[in-house]
């Protein structure tokens, strides 16, 4: 990317004009166009979709990519969609947020400590980002990371955590090789320049997941507990490594 931001303001200004993937650009517009018949008569966002969060949180949630009919029509990460209901309903049983839902972008909701980004900021066709969508945009995570300096990240799924521990390398955290692998309730450390980082995974809050009771909102809950008790949040949960 090449540019340096001097502020997670200015970054995510940057990242709302972003039209750097054709397919994600034709796709995230025409969804915008065409519309949900729930929604026909709101006005889409259809841009790429910033982080939402205090820019000096120490907690980092990573997920994958906006909702074509979520974050895609309302702007905001998770909101307006189920796979948010499940999240921000957890966020909120840990401490982590205000209110327990995300229904619009102007609702009221403050995340605690706590700010939400995604590897890929366009909602993608079939939920699915190529890898060179991926990797064009981790020039935005990367200059995130610059900025934030979290103590935990929360990795919602294996996307996020593979297109993660490249960008985490880059950025002065010692990624072992091999890579560790993603599983739920994973918990790895990664020595920093400054301190370090622990990486925790979730299984990520889709449908496919919480429908079929993979994923239970107790199951999310514990894995934002313990993240949260190491960044210095809430009381820390005892905390096993994988």
């Amino acid at each position: 990317m090449g540019t340096t931001f001097t502020s997670v303001a200015e970054l995510d200004a940057a990242i709302v004009d972003c039209r750097a993937c054709p397919r994600l650009v034709a796709w995230r517009e025409q969804v915008a166009r065409e519309k949900r018949a729930a929604f026909r008569h709101e006005e889409y966002w259809g841009r790429p979709v910033p982080g939402l969060g205090p820019a000096d949180a120490p907690l980092l949630i990573v997920g994958l990519a906006p909702a074509a009919h979520g974050g895609n029509r309302t702007g905001r990460m998770f909101t307006g969609d189920r796979s948010g209901d499940v999240l921000y309903a957890a966020l909120h049983a840990v401490g982590l947020a205000n209110q327990p839902t995300a229904v619009h972008a102007g609702d009221g909701l403050e995340l605690i400590g706590t700010r939400i980004t995604a590897p890929v900021h366009c909602a993608p066709p079939d939920n699915k980002p190529t890898p060179d969508e991926r990797d064009r945009c981790g020039g935005w995570l990367r200059a995130e990371l610059a900025l934030l300096r979290p103590r935990a990240v929360v990795v919602l799924g294996a996307f996020g955590w593979q297109a993660l521990l490249p960008v985490l390398a880059a950025a002065g955290w010692a990624v072992p090789r091999p890579r560790p692998r993603f599983a739920h309730g994973a918990h790895v450390e990664l020595a920093g320049e400054r301190e370090t980082l622990h990486l925790f995974g979730c299984y990520h809050v889709s449908q496919q997941n919480t429908f079929t009771g993979r994923l239970t909102p107790a199951m999310l809950e514990d894995v934002l507990s313990r993240a949260a008790g190491v960044a210095s949040l809430t009381p820390a949960r005892e905390v096993s490594t994988t």
